[in-house]
């Protein structure tokens, strides 16, 4: 079987939200050709967790399974960072999602959209954990750097993070990977 990377199935997904049409489903979610047109990292599509996720003003919702009440949330959370990620002389963006099912935890995770003539294309997000502290995001020479408090290890939830994080990622062929400190 024939494996797709992502960066040959995005922009398939891209061009299919760039068509005439006015409207047209993604993922159980109707959203605007128009919106996928404006060029904004907060109405383009991300892959969390192998599922496809389209922002609408930065919100996306879904059922966690069919009929079920409990829904799975992703929200745009900020510390965006600006910089040139491929080396085009566009600007592209990193920045936080975060993702919730209704218990307890608020997932945090880190995405790049790299921008092109019509709109951002989005990457794979890359997961920071549970209820962290976020801190700071930067683009340096292509590579992004999160700076986040963590717990240590096997302290509970309750106890505020305090330990200091640093991830430091790359996009490479529009997917988002994780990268040692340069």
């Amino acid at each position: 079987m024939k494996r797709f990377s992502f960066s040959c199935i995005l922009p398939i997904l891209l061009a299919a939200c760039m068509s005439t049409s006015t409207k047209m489903p993604i993922q159980g979610l109707e959203a605007t050709a128009a919106q996928a047109r404006k060029g904004d990292y907060k109405n383009a599509t991300y892959l969390i967790e192998g599922q496809f996720v389209t922002l609408v003003d930065g919100f996306f919702e879904i059922e966690s399974a069919p009929g079920s009440a409990t829904r799975i949330t992703t929200r745009y959370f900020g510390n965006e960072a600006f910089g040139d990620l491929n080396g085009d002389g566009m600007e592209d963006v990193a920045f936080l999602l975060t993702q919730s099912s209704g218990g307890s935890g608020t997932f945090f995770y880190v995405v790049a959209a790299e921008q092109t003539e019509m709109a951002y294309s989005g990457t794979n997000a890359v997961s920071l954990g549970d209820r962290i502290a976020p801190q700071t995001t930067s683009i340096e020479n292509g590579i992004i750097t999160v700076n986040y408090a963590d717990r240590y290890p096997g302290e509970p939830f309750t106890v505020q993070p305090s330990l200091g994080v640093s991830k430091y990622l790359r996009v490479i062929d529009n997917v988002l990977i994780e990268v040692r400190k340069p």
